[in-house]
């Protein structure tokens, strides 16, 4: 009896120890086998969150992620390879088009990041961001965290180059082809044109908007395969792309005519302006058509500035922000010369809207008896259809000391600048002995060179002048006029306008004129006093604006059309009050 008892305490004790340690001895061994497969990188997930294609999910795919890092895609390369199709995710598999380089991920969908976003959007991650999510001790969610935010556009910009290729298939197509490819290809450029018209940002996109781009993936799948020639795929993409670029320079040369066209047009309102103005101006009897404080007119003690204009608004502001702007206005003499048309009206304006303690001197230069008689015929040149190019109000400015010939010094406005600080500064600059104080324009840049003026192609240009000289600008220009008339500028001015009708010297206008009769005449000033481009370049600084003394409204885009750039007209605008009711009447507003 004992022994039996005996015998069945070590059965039992038998049976905890079997209990106990078995499962320690398999969970050891079970370890011992997983060991090498960590070695090797092999990976074991749960697959029920993420459902790839069968080609995704082949070794050599994730030993090539890991062997490079997982690096982000480096942009659109264009190279004659193999096409290799890599499926993306979602809730059905879907093949990926070839890009010209053969693989997708390394063209549309690798620059745009389709594929990836599309599994974030189900739900799922990528075997590459799992892979790195482990090697670095990390979820896949820290992971995203420090990424960062997703292009906003990317998909819409994927659409776009979709349509390039589907586009680029249909051309292999014989042109009387209707297999079922062509069709197919046809409606899904439809589909996706309807969807990017419509769409700005992937924000924009709805979910039919998502299952057209992916019903588009395999077409363009479907066409790299009937049509697997890459080197004639990239010469059909030149082709289409020269053709683009054709159509694009004939876009931007009818935009620039009617720039053109609407710049040389004067404003309906301007002109029933100048006609009111006129017309009040002949009412009035000879007395009251005279200006007050004329004796300041030839006053040399006093500030002259000299402004050509046939635009009274532009000349209103020009004096209004000058004399605004300036610590001593009562010192200020205004000599406006303009034409017989706009002599009346802009008498009126001036007699009507006086510039406070400041003398206005209004000029009609038909009645200088000392221009040639065939002035106006001498500036025109065969070719030049601009009529700005060849105005005489224009050209005016090189017999500055003939207009004036009882001043020693005059400063130079053009009608399209605004004045922002006070200007006395500049008649006390000594300007060595030299004829013109302007602000150069070149600053380093080859684009601003004497060469891209004038024709150093002809033997007269390239004996007297260098082609790497600064650019000096016109618009704010301080003149030492006797020193003008010492140096007889005015008949250099004269021998370079005839000898510039006989041969193709320079660029149309007055500015490379300029710079030839004032070559080693002019003495640079700072940049702060004159900033340009106000009517041209719209990336102008606020900073650099209002720091300037003078701002110009150079270019085409001037503040009284409608063409102007709208940020920069409000400088303008300011010094004009529109509740005026000759405004009012002819519709003229800010």
């Amino acid at each position: 009896m004992f022994h039996r008892q005996k015998r069945s305490r070590a059965l039992i004790l038998a049976l905890l120890c079997v209990s106990v340690f078995a499962p320690v001895v398999f969970i050891s061994t079970k370890i011992l086998d997983f060991t090498p497969s960590l070695e090797k990188e092999e990976f074991f997930d749960d697959s029920s969150g993420i459902k790839l294609s069968a080609d995704s999910l082949k070794v050599n795919s994730i030993e090539e992620d890991l062997g490079h890092g997982l690096k982000e895609p480096e942009g659109f390369v264009f190279k004659d390879k193999d096409f290799h199709n890599i499926g993306i995710s979602g809730n059905a598999s879907a093949v990926n088009p070839p890009t010209l380089d053969g693989k997708l991920n390394a063209g549309v969908q690798n620059r745009n990041g389709v594929g990836r976003e599309l599994q974030k959007q189900n739900g799922s991650a990528s075997v590459g961001d799992r892979v790195e999510g482990l090697a670095n001790g990390s979820t896949v969610e820290q992971k995203n965290k420090r990424q960062p935010p997703p292009v906003i556009d990317e998909k819409v910009k994927t659409m776009e180059d979709m349509l390039i290729m589907a586009k680029a298939y249909l051309h292999f197509a014989p042109a009387s082809s209707n297999s079922r490819l062509v069709r197919e290809l046809k409606l899904r450029i439809k589909e996706i044109e309807r969807v990017v018209s419509q769409a700005n940002k992937d924000s924009d996109l709805s979910r039919s908007a998502l299952q057209k781009m992916k019903a588009m993936e395999v077409s363009l799948s479907k066409a790299s395969k009937a049509y697997p020639d890459c080197s004639a795929m990239a010469s059909k993409l030149r082709a289409m792309m020269y053709n683009n670029e054709e159509q694009l320079r004939a876009q931007k040369g009818q935009v620039s005519y009617l720039t053109q066209l609407a710049a040389r047009t004067f404003p309906k309102g301007l002109h029933c302006l100048s006609m009111k103005l006129t017309s009040e101006y002949f009412s009035l009897q000879f007395e009251e058509r005279e200006f007050p404080r004329r004796q300041n007119v030839q006053n040399l003690n006093l500030n002259h500035y000299a402004i050509f204009s046939d635009n009274i608004l532009a000349c209103a502001v020009v004096v209004n922000s000058t004399v605004s702007t300036s610590k001593e206005p009562e010192k200020n003499v205004f000599h406006v010369v303009t034409d017989s048309v706009n002599f009346p009206a802009m008498m009126m304006w001036f007699l009507l809207n006086p510039p406070g303690q400041a003398t206005v001197h209004i000029q009609n230069f038909e009645d200088f008896k000392w221009l040639p008689s065939d002035y106006n015929s001498m500036l025109k040149q065969q070719g030049l259809r601009d009529p700005r190019f060849s105005s005489p109000l224009n050209h005016l400015r090189f017999y500055l000391p003939e207009i004036f010939p009882y001043l020693n010094k005059i400063l130079l406005l053009d009608h399209d600048v605004v004045v922002q600080r006070d200007l006395r500064g500049l008649w006390n600059l000594d300007l060595k002995g030299k004829v013109n104080g302007a602000v150069d324009i070149c600053r380093g840049e080859s684009s601003h060179r004497l060469e891209t003026l004038v024709n150093f192609s002809d033997p007269i240009i390239a004996k007297n002048f260098h082609p790497k000289k600064c650019i000096w600008a016109f618009g704010m220009n301080m003149f030492d006029l006797q020193a003008w008339r010492r140096h007889g500028l005015s008949r250099v001015y004269n021998k370079w306008l005839q000898l510039g009708k006989r041969r193709q010297l320079w660029k149309a206008g007055s500015l490379p004129l300029g710079q030839l009769i004032f070559y080693n005449q002019t003495v640079a000033l700072g940049r702060q006093w004159h900033v340009l481009g106000l009517g041209l370049d719209s990336i102008i600084g606020k900073s650099e604006i209002e720091r300037a003394s003078v701002i110009h409204y150079d270019g085409n885009l001037k503040p009284w059309l409608d063409i102007a750039i709208g940020k920069y007209k409000n400088y303008w605008t300011k010094f004009l009050d529109y509740d005026k009711p000759y405004f009012q009447q002819c519709n003229i507003h800010g």
